[in-house]
């Protein structure tokens, strides 16, 4: 029998309504005991005083590489950074090399993370066989096998009636189907946010209309069929108001917006001197876009913060930015930016960064979310809101450095990660690998 001993922190989950300073006596999988001045003698004890513990955070979208690109990424070292970076949990998605659309590939992540993961890993399975928005693959299969929803991510689904039966089906299994919104007609392959900067720079501009009208499309769609859509990686003020307005009709939509779309604008791809590591897709948007991204989340229109974590070797950045692979790595700064940029900043309370990290990504999906309460499974990130520290390339643990944030340095930082009563992370370290 392990024992786990939380001394001494603030332990803080919104969704339960608790916020009180105590102890966490973990035995096993489950919280066993909360209390004050809670001993055990068999217990390994986490000096918790001065931070903050919650219920443990979970990534909903994630590009771990495997099959198929695994000098990018694999199982291991992705969940690794996702336990460095304070996750109990990552959502795969299936744009691997082949493409998850089937039963057996989904199997293949399950039992793959089952013997090398630091942290849970939940497959996502494509919405369309190989991901060409033409014939829907086995989602009762790929479901039964442990698919937790369906994306077709890295590719939208341009055939608006794919979309509709993708929605009716994946209703049928309790499933979210999540929505890479890009009308690529509108996008025309652009390098950067259209406005002033891609002007000034000569490059290709990537019209948000694209992004607007698909998110318009899908959430019609949802209406109509009743199923659940889940906008991924939304970074438009006109996305943020048409999902606004899609929730006020009870429409089941669920949204999610990335640490980098809040931090950082295109004017800041301008300041960086084109540098690759600050292209993606969609692309760094206008100061007006953050504001009413930062907006959205603060009132719960967006309910989750999510990685888009996209690991990428550096052949794939060296080269001209228009020439570049779309996407950044951010399951280790994820935690940081957002209480930096945020909740330090008085944006975002820290209980709503809460419950878009932790509670919201597990309902979104269905699932029973983490939870500070006896018997709950002990799922459980603490957070230190005052370390100042830089990221560094040399720090990560992800096989990929394609981050935005380089040298850059945050206030607030994961402290611990234990994943069903095992500490994976303590002080920015990994313990046991």
């Amino acid at each position: 029998m392990s024992k786990l001993l939380l001394k001494g922190g603030r332990l803080l989950d919104p969704r339960a309504g608790v916020d009180r300073v105590a102890d966490v006596l973990i035995t096993d999988t489950v919280i066993a005991a909360i209390g004050e001045d809670l001993t055990d003698p068999a217990a390994r004890v986490v000096d918790c005083r001065g931070l903050v513990v919650t219920p443990g955070f979970i990534d909903l979208h994630v590009h771990l590489r495997e099959p198929g690109e695994e000098w990018k990424e694999d199982i291991a070292s992705g969940t690794r950074a996702a336990a460095r970076g304070g996750f109990v949990a990552v959502c795969a998605v299936p744009n691997t090399r082949p493409v998850i659309d089937n039963a057996a590939l989904v199997r293949f992540v399950v039992e793959k993370a089952a013997r090398e993961a630091a942290v849970k890993v939940w497959p996502y399975g494509a919405v369309t066989k190989g991901q060409k928005g033409e014939e829907l693959a086995e989602l009762g299969e790929m479901a039964a096998a442990g698919a937790v929803g369906f994306t077709d991510d890295g590719h939208p689904i341009e055939r608006a009636e794919v979309m509709r039966l993708a929605l009716l089906y994946a209703r049928q299994f309790g499933r979210p189907v999540l929505d890479h919104a890009e009308d690529r007609s509108l996008s025309q392959d652009g390098a950067m946010h259209y406005g002033r900067f891609s002007t000034l720079a000569g490059l290709r501009g990537y019209d948000p209309l694209a992004e607007e009208v698909h998110v318009a499309r899908d959430v019609l769609l949802a209406e109509a069929t009743g199923g659940h859509v889940h906008i991924m990686h939304v970074s438009t003020a006109r996305s943020v108001e048409i999902i606004r307005q899609a929730k006020a009709r009870g429409v089941r939509v669920t949204a999610e917006v990335t640490p980098h779309h809040l931090a950082l604008t295109d004017e800041d791809v301008a300041g960086s001197g084109y540098d690759t590591n600050f292209k993606m897709n969609p692309p760094l948007r206008s100061a007006e876009d953050r504001e009413a991204l930062i907006a959205g989340l603060a009132d719960g229109t967006i309910d989750c913060v999510a990685t888009d974590h996209a690991p990428h070797h550096r052949d794939d950045k060296e080269v001209e930015f228009g020439l570049a692979k779309n996407g950044v790595v951010g399951l280790e700064t994820a935690v940081g930016v957002v209480l930096d940029a945020l909740v330090r900043t008085g944006r975002l309370s820290l209980e709503r960064m809460i419950l878009a990290m932790s509670t919201r990504p597990a309902e979104v999906l269905g699932l029973r979310p983490p939870s500070l309460r006896v018997g709950a499974e002990a799922d459980v990130t603490v957070l230190d809101l005052e370390k100042r520290w830089i990221v560094r390339a040399e720090d990560m643990v992800s096989r990929s450095r394609n981050s935005p944030f380089l040298g850059r340095e945050l206030v607030g930082a994961p402290a611990a990660t234990v994943v069903s009563g095992r500490l994976v992370m303590e002080g920015g370290r990994l313990v046991g690998w």
